[in-house]
């Protein structure tokens, strides 16, 4: 789920900073460039790791501002393909189920295709729902924890693709630079408290045999 990656880049501090120690300055500047942002085709970063090597710092003419060259680590968040992860759902509409993980807000679950078979979406609950082959009705309701599968990654480059000068358009802001597809259509994914609930039937049959 996590991962070390090793950047390079030039790091400026502002006057304000001058009076923090060099490694100070270095990791708080990090840290606000790249924390809680995405790198595209690289994941999400959740902060610094290491500082490697940096530079004596160049002081740029007039700003006070001093620039320095800096090799780091980052932790990055990027599961692969399959990895069972937990979350909370946030969402239910038609086409699917949004999931949130707190730090990470873009999973999402197409439905019906990535859900269990003979899962329909009820408008009037506002949750999907699994009728099992026993007929019981179990519903994906919102702010429930919820276990998924990876299944695919979706990267939108945000970097401005127009000349100076040239309108955006406006669908690019809203678009997530990062999504994951998941997947809850096998045993033990899904809501927890279906599995919980499936598991304490099976030890009240046990202890009463």
């Amino acid at each position: 789920m996590y991962n070390i990656v090793t950047v390079a880049d030039l790091i400026q501090i502002s006057p304000q900073d001058h009076e923090k120690r060099s490694a100070r300055a270095l990791e708080d500047n990090i840290n606000a460039k790249y924390a809680d942002k995405v790198i595209h085709r690289v994941g999400l970063v959740v902060g610094l790791f290491d500082i490697l090597k940096f530079s004596e710092g160049l002081i740029g003419h007039g700003t006070g501002i001093v620039n320095v060259h800096v090799d780091f680590r980052l932790i990055v968040f990027r599961p692969f393909k399959g990895e069972i992860l937990q979350g909370r759902i946030v969402a239910n509409d038609e086409y699917g189920i949004r999931v949130s993980m707190d730090f990470f807000d873009d999973v999402w679950v197409p439905g019906p295709v990535m859900l269990f078979d003979n899962s329909l979406y009820n408008s009037a609950e506002d949750a999907w729902v699994w009728k099992t082959d026993d007929g019981v009705e179990l519903f994906f309701d919102r702010n429930e924890t919820v276990r998924f599968r990876v299944e695919a990654e979706t990267w939108n480059d945000q970097a401005p693709q127009n000349r100076p000068g040239e309108a955006q358009d406006p669908e690019e802001y809203t678009k997530s630079p990062y999504t994951i597809t998941a997947s809850m259509q096998q045993s033990g994914l899904g809501p927890l408290l279906w599995w919980e609930d499936a598991e304490g039937e099976e030890g009240e049959g046990e202890a009463e045999g």
